[in-house]
């Protein structure tokens, strides 16, 4: 009996010890999550900036043909570039070029060595299946127009319009992604734009600092 009765002392504290190790430990006290607090909550909002007619808005480029088949590579680049800069800002801030710029940009056909117009870039930024026109123009201060263009039941429509000074521009996963020097050792500033289904148009997703690239490779300058 003395020895049973060890036994089930035994037991009791082994089962005793490994329910104690097996429960939760407090890790101390936490500090209590509290809501944001405004600060003046009596100051007036500003007022919200007044949108340009036709900024930030899909807009069709006058002058360029209807694209039947779909295909927006088959549109002449040059007659879109023309019929863009043209339109200005009557599509809503078009960049305005100088007029050495301009007159380069109309003699791109003729004098291919002398365009500022880079070579096309043929992506599907909307996510449908189908390519968007990306065009770069840069100036001689060697800022860069960076327009977007998408075929909208057949007509070339202008969704991005948008200047930079940009160290690179890159695609991922559909976002257009511009890396511009901030001046501070070590950081860029990294803008994104993606496609807004709402309002049909490569909108400004985001702007932060980032960590600079170790070596930047100078972009393409093919005509």
């Amino acid at each position: 009996m003395a020895s049973s009765a060890l036994a089930a002392a035994g037991l009791a504290v082994l089962l005793s010890s490994c329910t104690q190790s097996g429960e939760p430990l407090s890790a101390g006290r936490t500090s209590a999550a509290s809501a944001p607090v405004r600060l003046w909550p009596e100051r007036k909002p500003a007022p919200q900036p007044e949108r340009g007619r036709g900024e930030n808005l899909p807009a069709a480029v006058p002058g360029v043909p209807p694209v039947p088949s779909g295909d927006i590579r088959t549109a002449n680049l040059f007659t879109v570039v023309k019929a863009q800069t043209a339109a200005g800002s009557a599509l809503g801030g078009g960049p305005q070029f100088d007029s050495a710029t301009t007159r380069k940009i109309n003699a791109c056909a003729a004098e291919p060595a002398h365009c500022p117009v880079r070579k096309p870039q043929y992506r599907d930024l909307t996510g449908d299946g189908k390519d968007e026109l990306i065009v770069g123009i840069e100036s001689p201060d060697h800022s860069l127009a960076l327009w977007v263009f998408t075929l909208d039941h057949g007509r070339v429509t202008r969704i991005m319009d948008a200047g930079a000074t940009p160290l690179s521009v890159e695609i991922a996963n559909g976002d257009l992604i511009l890396r511009e020097s901030t001046g501070t050792p070590g950081y860029d500033t990294r803008t994104v734009y993606a496609w807004d289904a709402r309002t049909r148009t490569m909108a400004l997703r985001s702007m932060e600092f980032d960590q600079a690239h170790s070596a930047t490779p100078a972009p393409e300058r093919a005509p």
